[in-house]
């Protein structure tokens, strides 16, 4: 297939915390690359993951979940969902199967039905619907609200569904030469992918007590001669009563979030990773221009 035939274009994908956009995105990249947790607002910056085949390119922009504010942080994760939908060729949609629509899908709604992009909605999740005809009632809740353009049922967990919708994705896109090399994954530093997965570590295996008031530095990233990666990190949280958790009795959580990190970035980097943890606090950073912006959030990067 040469140029002329190849699609090329970038797709967003939008919704409410926790609806399964990062595990999507993870299951149709084949890597891991977006964070994912059990808790909602897991995902922080737009991070940019890149798919290619025979029939051309697809740039993801995995968003925050738009939500309502409750400090910068959150003002800078709305900010961004809603500034990408302007800036995209196609948006994936996602929602829960339900017959309820909520507040929240309705601002959705309203900040879809502002914009001339396509949006096809994703009824992510199928696999936990008991009767498969009751997904014809989510179709038939939800079709009405935003003139979409496709809508697809589908599990991003068991990839049910996924295929079709890639196809339907590249029916949209523009026909264009490809933004990457073919066998780009990420534009992502290494250094921002290691810092996401020891958060969602972290994330993981902290009761909810600790809420979403931690970051993650890497302090250093260096290749010995030997080939092993020594890699040093902090894990920045708000309270002194949070340090204490994340760090654990005599030690023990952190060394949890440490070794199950490390085999992820090993994993993903192929390649032996020497890990070090500590733990700072940060006294309501997500509410400090000032921290956010050292953390790794830019208002200049929308």
């Amino acid at each position: 297939m040469n140029t002329q035939e190849k699609k090329s274009g970038f797709v967003t994908l939008i919704g409410r915390p926790n609806v399964g956009k990062s595990t999507l995105m993870n299951h149709l990249i084949g890597q891991k690359i977006a964070i994912t947790s059990d808790k909602p607002q897991t995902t922080r910056n737009r991070i940019q993951t890149v798919y290619t085949d025979e029939r051309g390119q697809i740039v993801f922009l995995d968003t925050p979940g738009i939500h309502k504010a409750k400090n910068k942080l959150g003002e800078y994760m709305v900010n961004i969902a809603e500034h990408t939908l302007k800036e995209v060729d196609v948006i994936l949609w996602l929602v829960e199967p339900s017959t309820f629509i909520g507040a929240g899908e309705r601002h959705i709604a309203e900040q879809l039905n502002k914009v001339s992009t396509p949006v096809i909605l994703v009824i992510n999740k199928i696999d936990t619907v008991k009767q498969q005809e009751d997904i014809l009632t989510y179709i038939q809740a939800y079709k009405d609200i935003c003139p979409f353009a496709e809508i697809v049922p589908v599990s991003a967990l068991k990839k049910k569904g996924t295929d079709l919708l890639l196809d339907l994705m590249f029916q949209y896109l523009p026909y264009g030469p490809e933004f990457y090399d073919e066998d780009t994954v990420t534009d992502q530093p290494m250094r921002q992918i290691a810092a996401e997965l020891i958060r969602e570590k972290a994330l993981r295996l902290l009761d909810d007590e600790i809420p979403h008031g931690i970051a993650v530095t890497i302090e250093k990233r260096q290749e010995r001669p030997n080939g092993i990666m020594d890699i040093e990190a902090t894990i920045i949280c708000e309270r002194d009563s949070h340090k204490g958790i994340i760090i654990g009795k005599g030690g023990s959580m952190l060394k949890r979030i440490g070794s199950a990190a490390r085999r992820e970035i090993e994993k993903m980097m192929e390649i032996q990773v020497n890990l070090q943890l500590w733990v700072k606090v940060r006294k309501e950073w997500r509410d400090s221009d000032i921290l956010m912006k050292n953390y790794g959030y830019n208002q200049k990067d929308m």
